[in-house]
C-alpha cells in the first residue's frame, strides 16, 4: 500500500469501489463467460453482470446487519477481476499449463490485478486499495491455513506488508460477499438455464428449494408465461436465500455474543451463513445445476473448445514471448522460464472471450469452434 491524502468527498472504501469500477479489468468482464460461452443474444449473464448482481445481493445483506455497504460492495465487485476467458474452462487450462510454476487460481489472479497488473496511476502499479479491501479479497472464501511456502507469492508479499492474519476468518463484509456470490449464481444460472432451454420447470421440481417456490407460483399464477415464470422464480429464490442468511447470521451473532469486528474474524467458523436446513438444500441445488446445466453436452462442448484455445495460446506465448505486445515484454527476462510462463498467463487471463479467439486465429491455422 502507498500513502495517499484523504479524499474530501469519499470514504476509503468508496474510493476503493470507484477504482474497481473504473479499472480495465472490470470493463473486460463484460465479454467474459459466466456459464454460456459467447452466447447468441444479449440476455445471458456475463462475468460483469454476475459481479453486479453479487454486489446487489451483498448490499441487501449488509444494510440490515448494520455493516459497511461500501466495503461489502468493493469486495463483491472485485472478486472476479482475475477470471479468465471462457469461465472455469479457461481457468482449468491455465491451472494445468502453470502446474510446474505454482498453478493458477482466479481469486489469486484478482489480487494480482488490483496490486500489480492494473497500471492507471503515476506513482504505483495496481489500484492501491485499502487494507480491509485487500484482506477481504484474500480471505473471503475462508482462512488461508498451512505452510507459508504453499501460499502464492502475491499473498506472501501482501501479508508481510499488511499482516493479514491469514489463519483467521475475514470480516463480516467479506463473508457476505462470498455467500452473495453463491446466491447470485444459483439464481441467475437457473434463469439462464431456463432461458436457454437446457433446463425446464419440470426439472426444478426435483429440487426441494425450488420445488417449494414453484408450487407457490403454480397456486398463485397458474399458466404463467415462461419468461415471467423464470423471473418470478429467480426473484423469489434470491429473497428466500437472503432472508435465511439474515436470520441465521443474527442468530449466530446473538448466540456467540459477538461484540466486535475482531471477534467475528476470530470466531473459528463463519459468522455469515445459511441455516443448516437451507445450506443442505442449497448444496442439493448446486449438485442439480452441476449435473443438468454445467455438464450439459452443449455447455461442455464449448468449454472444451475454450480450454483448447487457452492451452494453445499459453504454449505459444510462453515459448515465443516476442509475440506478446511490447508493453508486456518490458522487464521480462527471456531466460527465466517461470517469469515467461507467469507473464503469458497474466496476458491471457486478462483477455475477453472474443479477443482470445481473435488472437488464436492470428497465431494458428485452425481455431476450435465454440458453437
Amino acid at each position: 500500500m502507498h500513502e495517499e491524502t484523504e479524499d474530501p468527498l469519499r470514504s476509503p472504501f468508496q474510493r476503493d469501489r470507484d477504482r474497481i469500477v473504473h479499472c480495465t479489468a472490470f470493463r473486460r468482464l463484460k465479454h467474459k463467460t459466466q456459464v454460456f460461452i459467447r452466447p447468441e443474444g444479449d440476455h445471458f449473464r456475463t462475468r460483469l453482470t454476475h459481479s453486479l448482481e453479487v454486489a446487489q445481493v451483498a448490499r441487501s445483506i449488509a444494510r440490515p446487519l448494520g455493516l459497511d455497504e461500501d466495503l461489502t460492495e468493493t469486495i463483491a465487485l472485485a472478486h472476479d477481476l482475475g477470471h479468465t476467458p471462457f469461465g472455469h474452462a479457461g481457468e482449468r487450462a491455465l491451472c494445468a499449463a502453470l502446474s510446474e510454476y505454482g498453478g493458477f487460481d482466479h481469486n489469486l489472479q484478482s489480487l494480482r490485478v488490483v496490486t500489480r497488473l492494473e497500471r492507471r496511476y503515476a506513482r504505483y502499479d495496481g489500484l492501491n486499495l485499502s487494507r480491509a479491501s485487500l484482506e477481504g479479497l484474500v480471505k473471503h472464501n475462508g482462512p488461508l491455513k498451512g505452510k507459508a511456502s504453499a501460499l502464492s507469492p502475491v499473498v506472501v508479499e501482501l501479508n508481510e506488508a499488511l499482516d493479514l492474519d491469514l489463519e483467521n476468518y475475514a470480516g463480516a463484509e467479506a463473508q457476505i460477499a462470498a455467500i452473495s456470490d453463491d446466491i447470485a449464481y444459483d439464481a441467475h444460472d437457473i434463469d439462464d438455464g431456463l432461458r436457454s432451454g437446457l433446463l425446464h420447470s419440470e426439472d426444478l421440481v426435483e429440487v426441494p428449494l425450488t420445488a417449494r417456490i414453484i408450487a407457490e407460483l403454480d397456486r398463485t399464477f397458474p399458466a404463467l408465461e415462461r419468461s415471467r415464470f423464470a423471473a418470478e422464480l429467480t426473484r423469489r429464490l434470491i429473497t428466500v436465500m437472503i432472508t435465511d442468511v439474515l436470520v441465521e447470521t443474527a442468530r449466530r451473532l446473538e448466540e456467540r455474543g459477538v461484540a466486535s469486528a475482531r471477534a467475528i474474524t476470530q470466531a473459528g467458523e463463519p459468522t455469515v451463513g445459511f441455516s443448516e436446513n437451507l445450506a443442505r438444500e442449497e448444496k442439493e441445488l448446486k449438485g442439480f445445476l452441476f449435473s443438468r446445466l454445467y455438464r450439459h453436452q452443449s455447455v461442455m462442448r464449448a468449454a472444451h473448445a475454450g480450454e483448447a484455445i487457452v492451452t494453445d495460446l499459453f504454449k505459444r506465448l510462453q515459448s515465443e514471448p516476442e509475440l506478446l505486445p511490447e508493453v508486456w515484454q518490458v522487464e521480462l527476462d527471456i531466460a527465466d522460464e517461470r517469469r515467461r510462463a507467469r507473464r503469458a498467463a497474466d496476458y491471457i487471463a486478462g483477455m475477453s472471450d472474443g479477443f482470445a479467439v481473435a488472437e488464436h486465429r492470428r497465431l494458428f491455422d485452425h481455431t476450435p469452434d465454440l458453437g
